[in-house]
């Protein structure tokens, strides 16, 4: 094989070509897979069998059969020999002996072999050797390898190589790169030192290649260090300068299609976004660069091929890029979105995706945003139009970074459109963000509630769970629109095929404010449960759990419709359910409904209360699936910013047609049933004889209290004062009420609490005179068969008790409410037990708070039954 020239040894196209041949001819391969794998096992003995026997194998013949190794494994074949052999020729002085050898070992030789320290030792030598292709050979192995224990070894050496003065172009533009590769993979061993600042002078070398190589290195350091490598804003912007005024004939080896320098303009500009616009100086600078940059691609093309466009769109959209980032110059931001509104009907379907991504950004930015949305009809064009599902994908994210109040309703309707014959891939996005355009830019509510069920009907199978609890906080947050939600949900209801989650929404609205349609006989209670019911049996148990809940609100909603309700309640198919969780509700609702007066039930199942203002569900869900830095927080940065449905910004009341709509309801509204004046005896009935319902009205999983466990067994610890009272008679109550800060809840199974006929007038203080005292033997005799109550009670105190027992385990709470006005001093109870008692209590907390109550903990084990 004659010697390759010098040219090609450099370039690499001696082993494509010439080696490749020779090696074909060396064993021409069967026409077969069998024939193929025949050949080469009898070639590879052979090799194994000449490296073994001939202990003098001159360079030449070692080189032939490691390359041979190395192209029987670019087949596809298994090597385990001939690695020692590949060391051995990076010995040698001959160039394409060592050539092979660093290749052999580039995609051969793992990064824990054995001989990485052999290797280490040779490459070591070439580079010290200043012979700039032996030096080239061997930081093209450091960069292919790229290993941890090349990257200790030589991090500190390259820098050196990089920045000295006597190192050739080539050699300088492989250290480059070799050290990007090393900082990529093993940064911690790269050092930062006096080389930072002479690297960032490569920027001004005569050579366009060491410059290149030069940026992307600078690049990827100053995106971690930008103190470092500050001083490379002004030399990029120098260097750019140089290169835009420059003629396509003043760079004739770096033009490429009459674009002078594309790539390393390119790199420029992506080095100048890694910072803040520069001073005033440079900007200007800066400024001209951009224009020209502008200017020319307004030009008519020199060429009619492809490859020129291409490389003088790559530098547009990356001055493009620049101009966005530093959003400080509102001419050339309106002057690039224009430019880019030209190439949203661009024939090149590359071109329509690029303007689309960038006019996103383009849209945040308080200079431009009025210049992108002229484009409105081109996008929604696009969206009905194009072929290319990622290029629609692109559009819907454009209409919604341009959406604001002045145009939502059209972007929303064109979006819902869209929707219906959307690719299934993006149809959860687009769901999401219509959900959060209706909210964010609703002027009227009732056009909210009307997009998220039409929403529903459309993609209900997209329609994520924050979808619609955001809808329900929405309505229940909102007086004005309440009425008008039950009439549309309703309405939604009758079609012959609804979607579950519209009936999740029908049923969760229609048990809070049904009572405001119940007055039009079209949607008496009677339809509205028969509605509801018609869809359970299609439903799943989640949803099925939630429309239970449902039927004990209408109880208290319909109280003549209770006898229907309890009906359903009682049926084999609810009591008897193999669902726990729906014959636990279909129980305790069906027994509350049963034993719990009228007054009790208005308490326990009033209406929801407004929810509390937080960021929407719906946004953070959408952050969260397309991931920081993209079009879902762009509206982040918008100096427009708009309040959410329960922030500040007020909205425009139900209209007139919506007021005339609820008028034709016929009689009006019906109220909701009135609840105890105390909100305290809701909270300790719900505890006692309810425990299903403390698990939420209209969800499906139970949510365990954090101190739900009474017999301490990771239960949360008590603290150590109760809320302020509102009054002192709220105040003897609230010593019973699910605060999760006095007491955690009881466990189920004591249904009993509700058939006691004193339960209101022992455990209350309701309308009664303030001097009522109650008898102390009769509330003793009432913990024969309850666990909790009052267990004494006088003019100046009332003392409480709460307990739960589990076989022979046991925890009380002693409450002491101080009924007077002033604060008790001195105050210390005192526990009075048997020694055999004594012994088995566990734990005592001593009192709190004399002001508002005290409280005494008793826990009791190995309770003698």
């Amino acid at each position: 094989m004659a010697e390759a020239t010098q040219h090609q040894q450099w370039t690499g196209e001696w082993l494509p070509g010439m080696a490749c041949s020779c090696l074909l001819h060396w064993f021409p391969l069967g026409k077969s897979k069998e024939a193929e794998i025949k050949r080469i096992n009898k070639e590879l003995a052979n090799i194994r069998s000449k490296f073994k026997g001939d202990k003098a194998l001159d360079g030449y013949s070692k080189k032939k059969y490691v390359c041979k190794l190395l192209f029987i494994f670019l087949l596809g074949h298994d090597i385990d020999f001939g690695h020692m052999e590949a060391v051995n020729l990076l010995s040698s002085n001959r160039y394409t002996e060592k050539q092979i050898g660093y290749l052999f070992i580039s995609v051969l030789v793992n990064s824990n072999s054995e001989l990485i320290r052999l290797i280490n030792n040779a490459i070591k030598n070439d580079l010290a050797s200043r012979n700039p292709t032996f030096m080239g050979l061997a930081l093209h192995c450091i960069a292919n390898v790229g290993s941890r224990e090349m990257a200790e070894a030589f991090a500190g050496e390259i820098p050196k190589i990089l920045v000295a003065g006597d190192t050739m172009d080539s050699v300088k533009q492989s250290a480059a790169l070799c050290l990007l590769r090393l900082y990529r993979t093993s940064p911690d061993f790269v050092p930062m030192g006096d080389w930072t600042s002479r690297v960032v002078h490569l920027l001004n070398d005569q050579h366009l290649g060491v410059v290149t190589a030069a940026t992307s290195l600078i690049t990827t350091l100053a995106q971690k260090n930008p103190e470092e490598f500050k001083t490379s804003v002004s030399l990029a912007v120098s260097r750019l300068s140089r290169i835009v005024t420059s003629a396509s004939t003043d760079l004739q080896d770096y033009t490429y299609y009459f674009v002078p320098a594309p790539w390393l303009s390119v790199k420029l500009l992506r080095l100048l976004q890694c910072y803040p616009p520069p001073d005033a100086a440079v900007r200007g600078r800066l400024t001209e660069c951009l224009e020209t940059i502008l200017n020319k691609a307004q030009e008519p093309p020199k060429s009619k091929k492809v490859q020129h466009s291409n490389a003088k769109n790559a530098v547009l959209f990356e001055a493009i890029s620049l101009i966005i980032h530093h959003d400080s110059e509102p001419n050339l931001l309106v002057r690039a979105c224009n430019q880019l509104g030209q190439f949203l009907q661009h024939r090149e379907t590359n071109l329509r995706y690029l303007a689309l991504e960038s006019m996103c950004t383009l849209a945040s930015s308080e200079f431009s945003h009025e210049a992108v949305k002229t484009h409105i009809e081109t996008v929604i064009n696009a969206l009905k139009t194009e072929r290319d599902v990622s290029v629609r994908q692109r559009a819907v994210d454009l209409l919604y970074a341009m959406c604001d109040r002045s145009n939502a309703q059209q972007i929303v309707a064109e979006m819902l459109n869209y929707l219906e014959t959307a690719d299934y891939s993006i149809r959860e996005e687009i769901v999401l963000k219509v959900a959060i355009l209706a909210e964010k830019y609703a002027v009227d509510y009732t056009w909210y509630v009307d997009t998220i069920l039409n929403l529903i009907r459309i993609a209900g199978d997209y329609v994520s769970e924050e979808v619609w609890y955001r809808v329900i906080q929405i309505v229940i947050n909102r007086d004005d629109v309440q009425g008008y939600a039950a009439k549309t949900v309703f309405e939604a209801l009758q079609a012959p095929a609804c979607h579950e989650n519209l009936v999740k929404v029908g049923g969760y609205i229609l048990g809070e404010f049904g009572n405001l349609i119940a007055g039009d006989p079209r949607s008496s209670p009677l339809i509205q449960f028969n509605l509801l019911h018609s869809k359970f049996h299609l439903c799943s148990v989640p949803t099925r759990a939630l429309l239970l809940s449902t039927y004990i609100k209408f109880v208290n909603l319909f109280p003549e419709i209770k006898t229907t309700i309890q009906d359903v309640l009682r049926s084999d198919s609810q009591l008897k359910n193999a669902d726990v969780e729906l014959q636990q509700r279909a129980v305790e609702y069906l027994r509350l409904s049963t034993i719990a007066s009228t007054d009790i039930l208005a308490t326990v199942l009033e209406e929801m209360p407004p929810f509390p203002e937080r960021e929407s569900s719906i946004l953070a869900k959408l952050k969260k699936k397309k991931g920081p830095g993209t079009v879902t927080d762009l509206e982040d940065i918008k100096k427009e910013r708009n309040s959410d449905m329960n922030g500040g910004t007020e909205s425009t009341p139900v209209n007139a047609s919506t007021a005339g709509s609820l008028a034709e309801l016929g009689t009006g509204p019906r109220p909701r049933p009135s609840r105890l004046n105390s909100s305290h005896l809701a909270n300790h009935n719900v505890q006692t004889g309810v425990p299903c319902l403390l698990k939420g009205f209209f969800t499906s999983e139970s949510t365990p209290s954090p101190s739900a466990d009474l017999l301490g067994l990771g239960a949360a610890p008590v603290t150590s004062s109760a809320p302020p009272p509102s009054s002192t008679g709220s105040l003897l109550v609230d010593v019973f009420s699910d605060s999760a800060s006095v007491v955690a809840p009881l466990a189920p199974g004591s249904e009993d609490n509700f058939a006691s006929s004193d339960l209101a007038s022992s455990e209350v203080v309701s309308e009664e005179p303030a001097d009522t005292v109650h008898d102390a033997d009769e509330l003793f005799h009432k913990f024969v068969c309850k666990n909790n109550g009052v267990l004494f009670e006088n003019q100046l105190l009332q003392i409480g008790l709460k307990s739960e027992f589990r076989q022979n385990l046991g925890r009380m709470f002693i409450f002491y409410g101080n009924k007077t006005s002033t604060q008790f001093l001195n105050f210390t109870p005192t526990l009075i037990c048997s020694d055999e008692l004594k012994s088995n209590i566990l734990d005592l907390t001593e009192p709190l708070d004399m002001q508002i109550a005290v409280y005494a903990l008793i826990t009791v084990c190995q309770m003698h039954k």
